[in-house]
């Protein structure tokens, strides 16, 4: 049924059908896209001092915070800005056709730089390089975070490719791998990935329960703004925080020890594309929906068994990669992680191309085996590209993505607050490219903002 015409959105339905029935690039286009961001992030560390800024606005009351350290911080974050997210939103736009050139000429300038840097960056300690293992795992962790925050606002223009968009049942696409990378980031680095004593279900459930109140927040605002909902994505009510609570509840019920969880997962994902091979796909994709709030959120619902076996596979591989048989503070040798990340990522590769051409193809929208495999082999590509930072000297991380990676959520919160008010005050059909990028900067820079402020300022908002 059309909007009505007093709707704060008139144009839902033409927005909606925007992003309908649609099928997505190749997985070699993604996994060139993410090499670009991946390349930029260490780029962005070769030329940047090791300079780090006390995000504390002040000590006691009486202290006033001096202005200088604030301008400095802020034209860091500028800098920031226009290497890390600003060629972004043009790779994903103006520059889409030549993808694969941009990979090409990146990947080039990155040996040069390792190769002409390489000889003169002394091997550092070991304490150096626990401390570098855990940035590098903070800006995959950041890096995924503004790739999905772009890619949200980004998709209602028509500067953003259709191929990058979501797809409707089966087929690959940039947007694709956001959740699925939301899941397995935060299962390299939970608590049972670090092996931490395990909380009972009944603590889990609470520490949770934002994340359910936030899926109950975004289902009754958008349903009081009439704003733009694909019902195929994840079914009538659900959305995305309830499927990152399912999946934590989950594993916190069913808690098994990080060497195990990997079978565990395994199992699960096995049984979970049998049925679906078995008539369980058909009933999922199918545009008809009964009375019933399993089958009016049936994509959701059932994509669940898919995430939480992902988050355990994910679950194993962070206590493989970095953190073994220590404790958190103990994380292993980074080229170590970095290597066996790359071998990992070519393996689950040759996984994917082969269950995609013999038992299933990726489909996003049931999270079915072979959806798993690519977000692994994806994520672990950026993981390991990341981590030739190694051989370069500079920092190993930047202002901005500190600033993110303190306020994960509250980014991401924000990030959907601002495409919301975009889309309600802006005819983002009919903007032309010009009008397209403008507002897509302002928006970048504005979400930067605020989150490098909210940090300078000791605000943090972590993920679940």
């Amino acid at each position: 049924m059309d909007s009505l015409p007093n709707s704060f959105n008139p144009n839902k339905r033409l927005k909606e059908e925007f992003v309908t029935n649609l099928t997505g690039s190749s997985m070699l286009e993604v996994s060139a896209l993410l090499t670009i961001v991946s390349i930029l992030v260490i780029l962005r560390h070769s030329f940047s001092s090791n300079r780090h800024f006390d995000t504390s606005l002040k000590k006691n009351d009486n202290e006033i915070l001096g202005s200088k350290d604030w301008r400095a911080y802020m034209a860091t974050m500028a800098v920031d800005f226009l290497v890390l997210v600003l060629p972004n939103i043009l790779f994903f736009t103006v520059l889409a056709d030549w993808t694969y050139l941009w990979a090409i000429l990146l990947i080039i300038v990155l040996f040069f730089i390792i190769a002409l840097k390489r000889s003169d960056f002394p091997s550092p300690s070991l304490e150096k390089r626990i401390h570098y293992t855990k940035e590098f795992i903070s800006s995959y962790r950041v890096s995924m975070m503004i790739l999905t925050c772009l890619c949200i606002l980004a998709v209602d223009f028509r500067i953003f490719p259709r191929k990058y968009a979501k797809t409707e049942t089966y087929g690959t696409s940039l947007m694709d791998i956001g959740v699925g990378s939301f899941v397995l980031v935060n299962s390299l680095v939970s608590r049972q990935a670090r092996n931490v004593s395990s909380v009972r279900w009944k603590t889990a459930l609470q520490s949770t329960s934002p994340l359910i109140i936030l899926g109950f927040v975004r289902l009754i605002s958008t349903a009081g703004v009439d704003y733009q909902v694909h019902v195929g994505e994840y079914g009538v009510h659900w959305n995305f925080f309830f499927t990152l609570a399912a999946t934590s509840i989950l594993t916190s019920i069913i808690n098994v020890p990080p060497r195990y969880s990997g079978m565990l997962g395994s199992l699960v994902l096995v049984g979970y594309q049998i049925c679906l091979m078995r008539g369980l796909n058909l009933y999922v994709l199918s545009n008809e929906r009964g009375m019933d709030i399993i089958s009016q959120n049936k994509e959701g619902i059932f994509s669940i068994f898919g995430y939480w076996g992902m988050y355990l596979l994910g679950v194993q591989l962070g206590y493989y990669l970095f953190f073994g048989n220590n404790s958190s503070a103990m994380l292993r040798s980074n080229r170590w992680a970095g290597i066996r990340a790359l071998i990992l990522s070519i393996l689950f590769w040759i996984i994917t191309v082969l269950l995609d051409r013999h038992v299933e193809r990726v489909s996003r929208r049931m999270c079915n085996l072979t959806y798993v495999t690519m977000v692994l082999a994806l994520n672990l590509q950026v993981l390991a590209i990341l981590m030739l930072s190694d051989y370069i000297p500079g920092s190993k991380t930047s202002i901005l993505e500190e600033a993110f990676n303190r306020n994960l959520l509250g980014a991401f919160l924000l990030a959907n607050v601002l495409t919301g008010l975009v889309n309600l005050s802006v005819d983002t059909l009919s903007a032309s490219s010009v009008t397209a990028l403008f507002v897509l900067v302002v928006y970048a820079s504005t979400l930067s903002t605020v989150v490098g402020i909210a940090d300078f300022c000791g605000i943090r908002l972590k993920f679940w």
